[in-house]
């Protein structure tokens, strides 16, 4: 893999590292046969039937569907097995971000600041370059939750580390294994993973390697949806906002007037792009350490209004779950469950008290 000059000495470094550490650890058929009848003259020669042709036929390779996003899958192994997500940082000095472009999901988060954060989930993807990862938070145990896979963050407060302990989660933290520093960078927008090397922590954990259960209901017949919506704009406050634009294939995205990039290893860029956008409008409140530090966070546990978009078009409905461990269930306003196109699902948990417009 090509990469930039300043990407490239830093992952020369990690390989040594790296190196370093791993010095040390078919149908029945029945024929038939009709007597002659007794009172014939004649003898009329047996009926016979011509073999119909054949034709060889080659069966398609069998595919998987994914559960985390519907796609399908080439192969069992990319399935049959663990989700990672990965904290991602979204403030403008960790713009673009890596791994976006190939996450299997991703789902956005208000932080302090009035700004967000984002979790990408990889079940049948991977990558060696996702980040810059930042810190955890309470909305982060819970969304995470059901899927019973790591998460790799970059810390957490001490109350909040004993939130993902109180709750059995799988959390990495910045241990210099599944973690690396990018010179290009300033701290704190320089730390980036591998999903890769998260799976390999995982498994030397011992921790479960079991395929999530979906995320939602997917079909190719999906919910038929209510109106236009080719513009999508979200103001999680007063100073952040975040757009999607169709482009008839795919929504684009926008954060704070700019198109919001992506950037690989090999310093290919493109922009952050995404099949169904859900809006799930949770109530906001803040979650307090006995500390007396505090973040803001969203009640994922309930019922709320929720929003699809996918082909350029938008559905109303509702959310709802009855405990964290399970999964958030949409429905359309008869009380249908939703049923999505498959694809790459980006997942806004959005204040109630905030705006959501489309046209």
């Amino acid at each position: 893999m090509k990469f930039p000059a300043r990407i490239a000495l830093s992952l020369l470094a990690l390989s040594v590292l790296t190196a370093a550490c791993s010095a040390a650890d078919g149908a029945e058929t029945t024929t038939t046969t009709s007597a002659p009848a007794e009172t014939t003259t004649t003898t009329e020669p047996p009926a016979t039937t011509a073999p119909s042709p054949t034709t060889a036929t080659t069966e398609p390779p069998a595919v998987i569907p994914a559960t985390i996003n519907g796609l399908a899958a080439e192969s069992d192994d990319l399935i049959d097995r663990r989700v990672v997500a990965v904290k991602i940082d979204n403030h403008a000095n960790a713009r673009p971000q890596s791994g976006l472009e190939i996450a299997d999901a991703v789902y956005e988060v208000l932080v302090e600041g009035g700004i967000t954060r984002l979790i990408a989930l990889f079940h049948q993807s991977d990558t060696e370059y996702v980040g810059p990862t930042r810190s955890g938070r309470p909305t982060d145990a819970e969304l995470v939750h059901p899927l019973n896979g790591p998460l790799q963050i970059s810390g957490a407060q001490p109350w909040v580390q004993q939130i993902f302990r109180d709750k059995d989660l799988y959390i990495v933290y910045d241990n210099g294994v599944t973690t690396f520093r990018m010179r290009h960078r300033y701290a704190p927008h320089n730390l980036y993973s591998s999903t890769l090397l998260i799976r390999d922590w995982a498994d030397t954990e011992g921790w479960p390697d079991e395929p999530p259960s979906p995320l939602f209901v997917y079909g190719e017949e999906p919910t038929p949806l209510d109106d236009d919506a080719g513009e999508i704009t979200l103001q999680y406050s007063d100073g952040f906002t975040g757009s999607w634009t169709w482009d008839g294939t795919t929504y684009l995205r926008t954060t704070e007037g700019e198109p919001h990039m992506w950037v690989d290893a090999e310093g290919t860029e493109g922009q952050v792009a995404f099949d169904t956008i859900v809006v799930l409008k949770a109530e906001r409140y803040t979650a307090r350490g006995s500390s007396g530090s505090s973040v803001p966070a969203l009640h994922t546990v309930g019922a709320g209004d929720a929003l699809v978009f996918h082909h350029g078009g938008v559905l109303g409905g509702t959310w709802e779950r009855g405990e964290e461990t399970e999964m958030i269930r949409i429905f359309d306003l008869d009380g249908d469950e939703i049923v999505l196109p498959p694809g790459r699902v980006w997942i806004s948990m959005f204040p109630d008290d905030r705006t959501v417009t489309w046209e």
